[in-house]
């Protein structure tokens, strides 16, 4: 059963998802070079450590997907998707022009989001992958993933614990 209590057709397995997310980002390169899906392969791993099913890893896969346009609303509208699935991709889809503080928002009041978002933040942040990058890019980003991590509570000082688990969101 899905979230919701309403029973979902058939939709698409994890493995079809993971296809569709590596077609879709194929060509796409990370901020150090690296092909785009080694992030996507970790964001999910880090999703499935922490606890989440099998909804929330297809959301880690299609995180970036609408954000980056290598799939569009349109897609993840009519995808074989449960409604969990893509009620969190819409969530952690950063808008143009939005604030963080209205994005973490948005993330917090979807069940799962701030769980693919912790995997997604802790994955960006990890230090291997900033010290590829150049000495500001890697201050600026630090500072950018530190804040978004405060606004959903994923700090030691956050009203929260470190981070999320399932049973979290």
């Amino acid at each position: 059963m899905p979230y919701d209590g309403l029973p979902e057709a058939p939709g698409m397995t994890l493995a079809e998802v993971e296809a569709v997310a590596c077609a879709a980002h194929a060509a796409q390169r990370d901020k150090a070079g690296r092909p785009y899906v080694e992030h996507l392969r970790a964001v999910a791993e880090g999703v499935r450590a922490r606890g989440g099913g099998d909804e929330l890893i297809a959301a880690a896969w299609l995180h970036d997907a609408v954000e980056d346009g290598v799939l569009g609303e349109e897609w993840l509208a009519a995808a074989p998707l449960t409604r969990r699935t893509k009620d969190v991709v819409r969530a952690v889809t950063k808008r143009p022009g939005e604030e963080p503080r209205a994005y973490a928002e948005r993330i917090l009041a979807t069940p799962g989001a701030r769980l693919v978002k912790a995997a997604d933040l802790a994955h960006n942040a990890d230090p291997r992958r900033l010290a590829a990058l150049d000495e500001p890019t890697a201050r600026r980003l630090t500072r950018k993933y530190a804040a978004m991590r405060q606004h959903l509570g994923l700090t030691s000082d956050g009203a929260r614990a470190s981070a999320p688990t399932a049973s979290d969101d």
